[in-house]
């Protein structure tokens, strides 16, 4: 197998730090893509990836795999060990939930205030919309401090335990710093967790 990735980029380091979690990295072949340098809109990377998407996987027998949540559903169902998705109907749909809120209602808002608001994606989002950014900004902002009230009582993310959930959203977190701001240090249920997160050495 080969994972096309774009280190620091946080849908192909999803896929990645689900990997380590799963302590199957070195079971694929890594490539590395620069969208900065805009490697995924190549006429040679449109043959992986149609849609200049990073991450993608191919497969042996050259299935093309993107969108980094169905990447990892494949990988949990070749490496089930550990598992992080679910191990029955109510468990998988509660950590559905949770990794969706995470994509839905955070990171795709912060990523619309990225897109919108730094210099360097310009190029990328043609055009800029300060409107659009303000938006962004404020839902992520208020997204954030429903994440903070929800930790409060637990130590996860969802079903009580360490899931993808918690991955999406530690990249997510993390991903925040291109904006100069850090989440996680400004809700102290959101920091504990964080700190937690990143103690378990899964992403690095």
């Amino acid at each position: 197998m080969k994972l096309y990735h774009s280190p620091q980029a946080p849908n192909p380091d999803r896929v990645v730090y689900f990997l380590r979690a799963k302590g199957k990295l070195d079971a694929v072949e890594l490539e590395e893509v620069s969208i900065m340098k805009q490697e995924h809109k190549t006429a040679e990377y449109r043959e992986v990836s149609p849609f200049s998407q990073v991450p993608a996987l191919i497969l042996d027998d050259g299935t093309k795999i993107t969108e980094s949540r169905a990447i990892c559903t494949y990988f949990e169902g070749i490496f089930p060990e550990p598992n992080l998705m679910g191990v029955d109907p109510k468990e998988k749909a509660i950590i559905e939930m949770w990794d969706r809120r995470v994509e839905l209602m955070f990171f795709i808002q912060f990523a619309t205030w990225f897109r919108n608001a730094h210099p360097a994606m310009a190029p990328l989002e043609v055009p800029q919309s300060a409107e659009a950014a303000a938006k962004g900004e404020k839902a992520a902002r208020k997204m954030v401090e429903r994440f903070d009230a929800h930790l409060a009582d637990h130590e996860f993310l969802a079903a009580d335990r360490f899931s993808i959930a918690d991955i999406t959203l530690f990249i997510a977190c993390g991903f925040c710093r291109v904006m100069k701001w850090a989440p996680q240090k400004e809700q102290a249920n959101l920091g504990r967790w964080y700190d937690a997160m990143a103690a378990r050495g899964f992403a690095g």
